[in-house]
């Protein structure tokens, strides 16, 4: 079969115990949408078709310290590493927008968690539910063999989903449906069952460019490219370092992923809809987020506040780190004393983060912090932070 074409271009029934291939497919996309799972859709389990555009991207170093995406290609390029008798890829989408409720008493130092991090870790939720659905195509098919994949294992996910007429690539390099736009988890089950495949969407994006102009830290290098390394998701989730300083006041006051380019999206504004499943309503203390509060979590406070939930991914570390970035752009004289005692947390990353916070709100009272924690800074790379906060804040008193 020509790789470059993955759809048939005429209907094969082919006699299987379920019924004909066309009724076995419907059978499983129906028991998918039981579920919860839509859009639902399949592809053949075939090589992809942007193998040497990912290769690029990786060359360009847009993955920037994801260094899993370089590792097992061999199984990224061909679903029939993954399963040898790989016939069909069945892929699902699962809707994680939120309902929105009205939030009383919403703190004055309040942080941004992406929509699809307020609520439980969509990991175990699909994948629990991907596990019942190949259960289900046993009982139709016995001998089936099958994988489950929810955003673990080396696996194109996007270009599956595309194939399978999910979405079509948007400018932001989000999938997008035009019925449902892009809030949506993606999931797999690659089965050794052919089935009936479906043909990819085509473009919609046309001459819209609002997800590229809209994002602060131009990480959307040019329609369809995205330069990971700059993105406010990457950021505050998969960097385990410093934020380069030049990338932090674009952050606002995002503290776990990004919606910014799927906010502004005109598919989403038009067709999306809240989901019904309660796995993905926001928990407690998640929408809004209270920087204070989350700034002073211990060890055993982060795991407990985060347990079941994607934000673990950041470990406490990144995502007070994230806080004190938020809370150093929302520059308020009344978050210095939160700040203040965070230069003595036990972690560098988040001492040093909480100086440059400090620096961008400046000021008498920043200068005696910074210049206290100073006198008693054991790390090399917070000292460097601390010396360059206090030249922002001493430029600000200077100025008052």
């Amino acid at each position: 079969m020509d790789v470059s074409c993955p759809v048939l271009d005429t209907l094969r029934v082919i006699p299987c115990r379920g019924g004909t291939l066309p009724s076995l497919t419907e059978h499983i996309k129906a028991s998918a949408r039981d579920l919860g799972f839509a859009p639902v859709g399949v592809a053949p389990a075939e090589p992809p078709e942007h193998r040497s555009f990912y290769l690029d991207w990786l060359g360009l170093g847009y993955g920037g310290e994801m260094g899993y995406l370089e590792r097992n290609l061999d199984r990224r390029f061909d679903p029939r590493c993954v399963l040898p008798n790989a016939r069909s890829v069945l892929c699902v989408g699962m809707n994680y927008e939120p309902k929105t409720k009205e939030v009383e008493d919403v703190p004055a130092s309040s942080g941004k968690i992406s929509r699809y991090a307020r609520g439980d870790d969509y990991h175990h939720v699909i994948g629990k539910r991907l596990h019942a659905l190949l259960e289900e195509i046993r009982k139709l098919e016995p001998d089936t063999e099958g994988k489950v994949y929810v955003d673990t294992g080396p696996v194109l996910e996007r270009d599956l989903a595309a194939r399978a007429g999910l979405g079509w690539f948007g400018k932001n390099t989000n999938l997008i449906n035009k019925e449902r736009g892009s809030w949506f988890f993606l999931g797999e089950i690659f089965l050794s069952l052919e089935l009936d495949y479906d043909r990819p969407e085509t473009d919609h994006c046309g001459t819209c460019n609002l997800c590229i102009e809209a994002c602060p830290t131009e990480a959307i290098r040019e329609p369809y490219l995205l330069d990971s390394r700059q993105c406010i998701s990457y950021l505050t989730i998969e960097l385990k370092g410093s934020i380069p300083e030049h990338l932090r006041a674009g952050m606002g006051d995002w503290i776990y992923g990004c919606d910014i380019c799927q906010e502004v999206c005109p598919w989403n504004e038009k067709h999306a809809e809240p989901t019904d499943e309660f796995a993905y309503q926001p928990r407690e203390g998640r929408s809004p987020a209270d920087l204070h509060e989350l700034l002073q979590l211990d060890q055993a406070g982060f795991s407990g506040r985060f347990n079941g939930s994607p934000i673990k991914r950041a470990k406490r570390r990144g995502l007070l780190r994230n806080v004190a970035v938020a809370i150093g752009n929302q520059g308020r004289t009344e978050d210095i004393g939160v700040l203040g005692a965070a230069l003595s947390d036990p972690e560098p990353l988040v001492r040093g983060h909480s100086a440059w916070a400090l620096g961008q709100i400046g000021g008498e009272a920043a200068v005696r912090a910074l210049g206290s924690a100073m006198e008693s800074e054991p790390d090399s790379e917070v000292i460097k932070e601390i010396r360059s906060a206090l030249r922002e804040a001493e430029g600000e008193t200077r100025e008052e």
